[in-house]
């Protein structure tokens, strides 16, 4: 038996006594291997050993970290990437070269895939004649590159659709989606899924029979030979994936369209052409602007689930084990349901008998519901519904570390629930408001431990969205945001701290664009144009649409608490008032701005017109330039503000905030790295068109600064 290995080195190879190579990866100082360059480099060594080897009989390549194959490239080498096509090109042709130097090693080789297998991990998997998985739950094989704006480079395109056919494959690289290790074996894409334990026998037993099969020649010999489409069959599978793949991104993520054509044009060719195709289709992709930002977004998500919400990293978090839940209306048992899925034990009190048994009800069907879709087993939601019990005696809370209030939205009913739990408690316990308006210092004023007193604002519906503002009042000590903040991971949300203020985080920058979207409305604007302005840009949804899915009731108390809170930039249009007072609150009602009479998605409604006309000062006409200005602009200015304000900490809080709550559209980064690809000498020359219309489009100051300097929020910009 020997070995090789440095002590810095992430590449060690094992020849065992029967003459097959094990070559293990195992990154130093790091939970997950990457394929940065030096990696690359000590593969390349270790394949220029490897290719004279006439003794050997095979090679297994594995990782030495349980459960965590290979993670992909290391995308901090690609994600300030500025656009090179000729370095590009180099750093791909490295990535084939090592991929063809597996493939022509002159034995049969294994791969053994235990936990996560992401793009370049993959694409150096099928250089491998066969793939083995384990049936470790966290094992998933995936080609995910679109997600980051950008196709696989490294042959993935290419051998992916010569394994499975360029249907499936198209299927699964443009959508960037995973699949587990028993669906692998289904597609082909392994030979078999084993327990993890056997990995290892199973790889050295595979490469037996290949040998003895030469199975593994045949293997190499299908990869490199063109799929054999008819034309027709190639057509029907672009035309098809490309409308589903144009439905699902509106046209606004150029990479999945890139790869599906490079899957089209190369998969009829030999494995050498085909990987020219991807080269060029890949190529521009790098350092592209979507590209960039889509890669900042990513890293801005892992910086956040790593962040413990304090700049004290002495303080840990307290352990919580039992949840209280103050409230059986839609957010409460939403709360509530995601912490028993999580194995938090969780009691649920609402004075209101009927509501209570309604809410507990909601909780099961929610979870039968993801049983239905295959996210969660009988087994999961019985041992879920376990953890919850519903009561109406503020007394069976004594026992609880965390006290989550979402009652109605009122201050003197939240604070005199405050004042009578606070005597049952303990000492240490926290009680979290999940308000989306009012002060959490104020209302921090009301209880004996305002240390112990915060805000934990869920989104509606709870169940799909994962972010939660952490909200510390002037008392909030560091040891309750701590806490928070990993009780809030632990239940699968992404926690942002924000200090408080009227609207917090996102309620705040969203209500300029929001009220804007009225203030035109009134000017003569159509609800359609507004709309259809806003999703052009990359929201999910058009403002007007969202008041409605709000709730026009909601959306007027939330718009007058936050008006009221900053009076210097804040208008006061009539017509949601008037929508309200008309009974009209949006689609829980059946009617708002639209009409979602008889299940509708939102049809237009001629009964608005004569409440609209009563509003209206004029009838002008917009473009959609000019609407997208007015609705970003002063939504900018705003989150501004709140990083001069010091809300929260840094500007990736603001668009991480933004992206998650409100859906602003990933591939512009959020809302400040959109700006500063605009560049914000140019935002604040635009703005000079709309100064009329009063502060709300005056820049900031820390705006005309970096723009003088040439700088951008991000300083790297």
């Amino acid at each position: 038996m020997t070995m090789s290995q440095s002590s810095t080195s992430a590449l060690a190879l094992e020849i065992r006594p029967d003459s097959i190579g094990v070559l293990t990866f195992d990154q130093p100082g790091s939970r997950a291997n990457t394929l940065g360059q030096a990696v690359l480099g000590e593969f390349e060594e270790i394949l220029a050993q490897l290719g004279g080897r006439k003794d050997l009989k095979g090679l297994i390549l594995r990782s030495g970290k349980p459960g965590m194959f290979i993670a992909g490239a290391d995308l901090k080498e690609l994600g300030g990437a500025k656009p090179d096509p000729d370095q590009t090109r180099k750093l791909v042709k490295r990535g084939h070269d090592i991929v063809a130097a597996f493939e022509a090693l002159p034995f049969p080789t294994v791969a053994a895939i235990d936990g996560p297998c992401m793009g370049g991990g993959t694409e150096v998997a099928l250089g491998f004649d066969f793939r083995l998985a384990s049936t470790n739950p966290k094992t998933e094989i995936a080609l995910p590159e679109v997600k980051i704006g950008l196709i696989p480079g490294w042959g993935g395109t290419q051998r992916l659709s010569r394994l499975m056919g360029p249907a499936l494959a198209a299927e699964l690289i443009c959508s960037g989606d995973g699949v587990k290790s028993d669906r692998a074996r289904t597609l082909g894409i392994v030979f078999d899924a084993v327990p993890a334990e056997r990995l290892l026998d199973e790889a050295v037993r595979l490469i037996g029979w290949a040998a003895e099969s030469g199975a593994w020649q045949e293997a190499r010999k299908k990869k490199r030979q063109p799929a054999g489409l008819s034309e027709d069959q190639l057509n029907f599978i672009y035309a098809v994936t490309r409308a589903q793949v144009l439905d699902k991104t509106k046209g606004q993520f150029p990479a999945p369209v890139a790869a599906l054509e490079a899957i089209i044009k190369g998969c009829n060719l030999a494995l050498e052409d085909g990987l020219k195709v991807e080269m060029e289709a890949f190529v521009p992709l790098v350092g592209s602007p979507i590209c960039r930002n889509l890669i900042a977004v990513f890293f801005m998500s892992q910086r956040l689930q790593k962040d413990p919400g304090i700049a004290d990293a002495s303080i840990k978090p307290r352990e919580v084990q039992r949840v209280g839940v103050l409230g059986a209306g839609i957010m409460g048992a939403g709360i509530a349901g995601a912490h028993i899925r999580k194995g938090i034990s969780v009691m649920l009190l609402d004075s209101n008998a009927q509501a209570l048994e309604k809410g507990v009800a909601g909780i099961a069907r929610n979870m039968q519901s993801r049983v239905e879709i295959g996210r969660m087993d009988a087994g999961e939601m019985v041992a879920s519904l376990a953890r919850l019990s519903a009561t109406g005696s503020l007394n069976a809370l004594a026992d609880r570390d965390v006290v989550i209030e979402a009652v109605v939205e009122n201050e003197g009913v939240k604070v005199g629930l405050f004042k009578e739990l606070q005597k049952v408690l303990p000492s240490e316990a926290i009680i979290a408001s999940n308000t989306s308006t009012i002060s959490i210092s104020r209302m921090g004023q009301a209880v004996a431990r305002p240390e112990n007193f915060a805000g934990m604002h869920f989104f509606n519906p709870v169940e799909r969205m994962p972010l939660v503002e952490i909200i510390r009042g002037d008392k909030t000590s560091d040891a309750t945001v701590v806490t928070l903040v990993a009780l809030a991971k632990k239940i699968g949300k992404t926690p942002i701290v924000v200090r408080d203020c009227p609207g917090f985080l996102v309620n705040r920058i969203l209500f300029p664009y929001m009220n804007e979207a009225l203030v035109m409305l009134e000017e003569g604007a159509s609800p359609r144009d507004l709309d259809k302005a806003a999703t052009k840009f990359g929201m999910p949804m058009g403002p007007i649409t969202l008041h409605d899915v709000v709730g026009l009731d909601t959306a007027l108390y939330a718009g007058r608490v936050i008006a009221a809170a900053y009076p210097d930039r804040a208008t006061t249009p009539r017509i949601v008032a008037e929508l309200v007072q008309a009974g009209r609150l949006g689609q829980k009602s059946g009617a708002g701005f639209y009409s979602y009479a008889k299940g509708s998605r939102g049809a237009d409604d001629p009964a608005l017109a004569p409440i609209l006309n009563r509003c209206r000062a004029g009838q002008r006409a917009f473009d959609s330039e000019q609407i997208s200005d007015r609705l970003f602009l002063p939504m900018l200015t705003e989150a501004s503000r709140v990083l001069m304000e010091g809300i929260v900490r840094e500007p990736g809080d603001v668009d991480m905030g933004l992206i998650l709550g409100i859906g602003f559209p990933t591939f512009k980064g959020g809302i400040l790295r959109w700006a500063d690809e605009v560049g914000l000498a140019n935002i604040v020359e635009k703005s000079k068109k709309y100064e009329s219309l009063g502060p709300r489009f005056e820049p900031t100051v820390q705006m005309k600064t970096l723009a003088t300097e040439g700088k951008g929020f991000y300083r790297e910009t």
